[in-house]
């Protein structure tokens, strides 16, 4: 496996990321890994390692890229730190629909045009912010998109969210997977039955679950990980790659 910096030309400039190439000889499919909302640190980069020794090359990009250099967060205090949240949610509220999508759009193409990369349909994955935008690039970018995670993503389906990611379900072509967490305030039942209504209305391939356990559950460094939970996410993650990406 090879891990390597690198610099993604995006729509306001470049943003610095992470390339993660399995072992041996390819080309392999690729995955567009959006992390959450304490940005591409070392958690996401060992797990953009896994993703490429399970044969996928793996893409990490700095989604807040438009800030410069911006100080790493501490997802232990990240929440209950007020002047970290407030500086959580300047960098935050730049990422509007329409620059998640033109983002997307440069990552995805990156990806695509990498030698080391098969097919001309990769994978999103994408982890509480990053879920959500695993789902709005999976309804912007069409046959660019084969197969759509989100773990603990939060407000995939709101009603009266111009916004919300459900409203794009009839562009969707890609499966989509969903996990949500279980006493989510971010991603609730009744987002889920939103969600399941758009996603079935459109005729779109997807599954959506809970999982017993807390908001987070994926991220290793993250207060609330839950090993049982990570483990099913990755089993899962697999399933859904090595069915649809395969090929792609």
């Amino acid at each position: 496996m090879r891990r390597l910096d690198i610099q993604t030309p995006a729509p306001d400039g470049h943003s610095n990321g992470t390339l993660h190439i399995p072992d041996g000889d390819g080309p392999w499919p690729g995955v567009l890994a959006f992390p959450d909302a304490g940005g591409a640190r070392e958690t996401f980069r060992k797990m953009g390692d896994r993703l490429a020794s399970m044969g996928y090359v793996a893409l990490i990009p700095d989604i807040y890229y438009r800030a410069g250099e911006w100080a790493p967060f501490d997802v232990a205090t990240l929440f209950t730190d007020p002047q970290e949240r407030a500086r959580l949610t300047a960098l935050t509220s730049v990422l509007t629909n329409d620059r998640i999508i033109a983002d997307s759009g440069a990552y995805s193409s990156f990806l695509l045009a990498r030698p080391e990369v098969a097919g001309s349909a990769i994978g999103t994955i994408g982890y509480c912010l990053g879920g959500r935008m695993s789902l709005i690039a999976a309804g912007a970018l069409g046959g660019k998109i084969a197969a759509a995670a989100s773990f603990h993503g939060g407000r995939l389906a709101v009603a009266d969210d111009p916004s919300s990611p459900h409203l794009a379900a009839d562009r969707i072509t890609a499966t989509v997977y969903v996990a949500g967490a279980k006493d989510d305030d971010l991603f609730t039942a009744g987002q889920a039955r939103l969600l399941e209504s758009a996603l079935t209305d459109a005729g779109v391939d997807h599954t959506i679950e809970f999982y017993p356990a807390r908001h987070g559950f994926a991220v290793p460094d993250n207060p609330t990980y839950d090993a049982e939970a990570d483990a099913r996410h990755w089993a899962a993650l697999h399933e859904l790659y090595s069915t649809h990406l395969q090929g792609s």
